[in-house]
């Protein structure tokens, strides 16, 4: 009897899941309007989740103003052991869920933005029908962001494009995305069928802002050595890249998988290839401690044979 009612007394002290998700992602991003953006949750339930969190654990686990949270040093250790927690819980259940039924029930899925407006609605509803028990969690993001809240353990799995860094997790290449050149059909600063980057004006070349890795890949696809060549306003996003573009304001460097997707209907802008290893590698990524690959393998495979 005395036994039975230690555990039910322990039991009451212990934090819940969701409670860990929340402050492990609160620690990761530093701002809970992002963090309860993160786990899908408003950010009122958000805070009360923490606080509840705080007074359980008895630890002033953030420090709050109006601008910026700072994890306390406590906080941060409690955020460390919160993340193995919740990696043995989340490999208990890919157990049980790989021996069920694959690829049913709630699965978050991280994208980058210039993958997700491209891909995904040419995938998903070959991925609904094959699996119509799939709850399928999408989140935006750039690459950086994701991984970290892969690793966190918000999300199962993210689409990405290589090369990029990432540590711990598995990756499953899926295709090729080449890279084409693309200006204003009339354009004044190039002659698109006898290019070299080193024949452009100075600051000519519009790319995205810092932050985005297809910044990266396009600087690598067009071989820049000479930085003045690039202009000083980077776009935010690839619509306002291509409304630069198509206002002969520069050139750039764009994906294959955007052209296909009518992305230049309405434009003036037309594209030439670059060299054959001009390219980005699209792929699904998730953490090597994830008892789901197998599932996550055959996702892959959708997804490569159905993005045309």
């Amino acid at each position: 009897m005395p036994r039975r009612r230690i555990a039910t007394e322990s039991s009451r002290h212990l934090p819940t899941v969701r409670q860990l998700r929340y402050f492990v992602t609160l620690e990761q991003l530093g701002h809970f309007g992002r963090a309860a953006e993160a786990c899908f949750v408003s950010q009122s339930a958000f805070s009360v989740a923490i606080r509840d969190l705080e007074q359980l654990l008895g630890v002033r686990l953030a420090e709050r103003t109006n601008r910026r949270v700072t994890v306390t040093p406590e906080g941060r250790e409690i955020a460390t052991q919160a993340r193995l927690c919740l990696r043995d819980l989340e490999g208990l259940a890919d157990i049980a869920r790989e021996r069920s039924r694959p690829l049913a029930g709630p699965l978050r899925l991280g994208v980058i933005p210039t993958i997700a407006p491209f891909l995904l609605p040419a995938v998903l509803p070959k991925i609904r029908r094959r699996f119509p028990d799939l709850q399928l969690f999408i989140r935006e993001g750039l690459t950086d962001a994701l991984a970290g809240e892969l690793l966190a353990g918000t999300l199962d799995l993210v689409l990405l494009a290589l090369p990029h860094p990432l540590h711990n997790v598995e990756v499953m290449p899926l295709f090729r995305d080449r890279f084409l050149l693309a200006c204003r059909a009339d354009t004044r600063l190039v002659d698109p069928k006898n290019f070299s980057v080193n024949q452009l004006p100075p600051e000519s070349i519009l790319l995205l802002e810092e932050g985005h890795c297809m910044r990266d890949h396009a600087l690598s696809a067009c071989r820049l050595r000479n930085r003045t060549k690039l202009s000083g306003f980077a776009a935010s996003s690839l619509h306002t890249l291509l409304e630069m573009v198509d206002g002969d304001l520069g050139v750039t460097f764009v994906p294959a998988m955007a052209v296909g997707s009518g992305l230049l209907k309405h434009t003036a802008i037309r594209t030439w290839p670059l060299r054959d290893d001009s390219f980005r590698e699209i792929a699904l990524a998730w953490r090597q401690s994830s008892a789901r690959g197998k599932e996550f393998r055959q996702l892959g495979e959708i997804i490569r044979a159905g993005r045309s």
